[in-house]
């Protein structure tokens, strides 16, 4: 991938498949985006039929798509030689383990469907037009319903057998400072498990939105935080840290997880990253709630014969 951003002869879409919410969006010329929607989160059987009824819709204001590029809540198959490429994990938002995401769509539209991650995308457009502009190695990492991250190295997304699972690592969890036992269904205490908006909710009664700036519940989610970014940190050394999400919305919660990773690096690695430069390197996406989108357009636009990026 190199800075260059999309160019596209044709009108393109962008979906941005969420756990709580879809968001749909049609683009002519770069990153220009038109016309979106956003539509609830349901069952599969009624949530791609609102979809490809927006898109439909588009093409009659617009004319046809030439292509469709699709970020996705997973776990999901991203390799595209792969006979399940574009279907489901066990995932814990029910009725969607298992499902063709990309057979959804190509049933509907003859036209190249580019699909990977959210956060995958949500790295991608931030590489192009965001907070890592110039940048090419660096983190993408989504606080919110659910943890989750995505890693560009050497200009490259970051994938092996699948995409980076970042919210399900194994972290410190001290149980005599903080019994909760996490909510991850299946690993109980991972970072998401611990560190997720419905674990802050779930542990302590209350929204992040509604816990004032001084709850002891900040401390203990910057711990977590910072835990897992010295990891990532540590293993892939990463020129920039983007941080999005809505339990990052908190803007009292920034200092404190800069604080902690600069404490848990010890001066092992003495860059001005990890110093003066440190609101810098770990900062929040220039596109926040739009970085996936245009990640998703970004990606479909490399799928369309004599467009580059």
């Amino acid at each position: 991938m190199n800075s260059t951003p999309p160019q596209t002869k044709g009108h393109i879409a962008a979906i941005e498949a969420g756990g709580t919410k879809f968001v749909c969006a049609t683009a002519k010329d770069s990153h220009q985006l038109l016309d979106r929607v956003r539509i609830p989160t349901s069952f599969p059987a009624e949530t791609f039929p609102q979809v490809v009824d927006f898109l439909k819709s588009q093409e009659a204001q617009y004319g046809a798509l030439a292509g469709i590029g699709i970020a996705t809540f997973g776990p999901l198959d991203v390799d595209p030689l792969s006979p399940s490429y574009g279907i489901m994990g066990n995932t814990p938002k029910m009725g969607w383990s298992g499902v063709d995401v990309l057979e959804a769509y190509r049933a509907e539209f003859d036209v190249p469907i580019a699909i990977d991650t959210d956060v995958n995308c949500a790295a991608l457009g931030e590489g192009l037009w965001g907070a890592a502009r110039g940048k090419s190695s660096y983190l993408y990492v989504t606080i919110g319903t659910g943890i989750g991250g995505g890693a560009i190295s050497g200009g490259r997304l970051v994938r092996g057998i699948s995409h980076p699972e970042m919210g399900h690592i194994v972290i410190p969890h001290d149980k005599a400072e903080d019994p909760f036992p996490g909510i991850c269904p299946y690993h109980g205490d991972c970072f998401e498990g611990l560190a997720s908006g419905p674990a802050i909710e779930a542990r302590w009664g209350a929204s992040s939105r509604e816990l004032p700036p001084n709850h002891p519940a900040w401390s203990l989610e910057a711990t977590y935080i910072a835990s897992a970014l010295v990891s990532y940190a540590m293993i892939l050394s990463p020129q920039r840290i983007i941080l999005g999400g809505g339990v990052m919305h908190q803007t009292h919660l920034w200092p404190l997880i800069r604080a902690k990773v600069a404490t848990y690096m010890q001066d092992y690695l003495p860059f001005p990253e990890m110093g003066a430069d440190i609101e810098q390197w770990i900062c929040a996406p220039e596109y926040e709630g739009d970085s996936a989108l245009l990640g998703a357009l970004a990606l479909v636009a490399q799928s369309i014969p004599n467009n580059k990026i």
